[in-house]
Parts: C-alpha cells; structure tokens; sequence
C-alpha cells in the first residue's frame, strides 16, 4: 500500500517487511490488535503534522524494500523501517540504508531485547540513526518526531 500526503519539508519513506502485512491477527498477544492500515494511518497523520509528506511501502519480498529504499535516495529525507524478520538477516538492507544516506529510524512494535535470543540482533542498527522497540505502534509517531528534530 502506498499513501502521500504534500507537505513543504520532504518526503519520509515509511517501510514495513514481512509478514507486516498480517498485523491485526498475527500474534495479537505480541504484537496487538491494530492493522498494517492503523499504522500507516497514524505514521502518515504524524509525517504530515510535521509538515512532512508519507510514502508507506509493505512487502514480504527483501528485493521490494530494497528498491524502495533506492528510490528513496533524491525523493525522500528520511526513512522509517520496520523490516521485520529481515532485521536479523539481511545484510542487504543494512548496506542499501548506508548507501542512500538519508536519516534513518530502526521500528519494532514488539520489545525484541525480550523475545527469542535471534532477535537481539539487528543488522540495521548500526546504521539507523536510532532504534525503537516496544513502544507498539506508537513507535512510529516516535520515529517521525525523531526525524522531525533531526531533519530541522
């Protein structure tokens, strides 16, 4: 799904991998009751309070949010991932964040650093300006006023 909204101070790409797509009834006792749409609702509300304009892109394919991430560089000023499962095994995503530059927020609805022991590790957040876990999906109005502060 993608939304844009205008805005005068840029585009922010909010991105959601895999299985994301499922929010809502995957594992509601971790992740809870609200849908892939609520998140993007309240992402993009938050992007355009800001006076940013929102991009949101889901996909459960690491090649779709690489692209995503690529287009982003020269269309976006900043970028919000929640990359899922792919937090902990992409290489690929790690150096495509570094290479596009762009100011760069790590999501997780859920606190990882209290779930199974493969999911304290991220290959993102060497390279994110920040990283946020187990705010729920408030975590992403958290990364918009994170990137608001940075991008001023």
């Amino acid at each position: 799904m993608t939304s844009t909204t205008a805005a005068d101070r840029g585009a922010l790409l909010i991105l959601n991998g895999p299985n994301l797509n499922l929010l809502g009834t995957r594992e509601p006792e971790i992740y809870g009751s609200a849908t892939l749409a609520d998140v993007e609702l309240l992402a993009t509300e938050a992007a355009t309070a800001a006076g940013f304009s929102a991009s949101c892109v889901q996909s459960n394919h690491e090649g779709v949010l690489l692209d995503a991430i690529h287009a982003a560089r020269g269309t976006a000023v900043g970028i919000i991932i929640n990359a899922g499962a792919y937090t902990h095994t992409s290489v690929a995503l790690r150096d495509a964040i570094a290479a596009v530059e762009l100011p760069t927020v790590e999501v997780h609805i859920s606190n990882v650093h209290q779930r199974e022991e493969f999911r304290h590790h991220s290959y993102l957040s060497a390279v994110c300006g920040t990283v946020i876990v187990g705010a729920g999906i408030h975590g992403y109005e958290l990364a918009v006023s994170y990137l608001d502060k940075t991008l001023n």
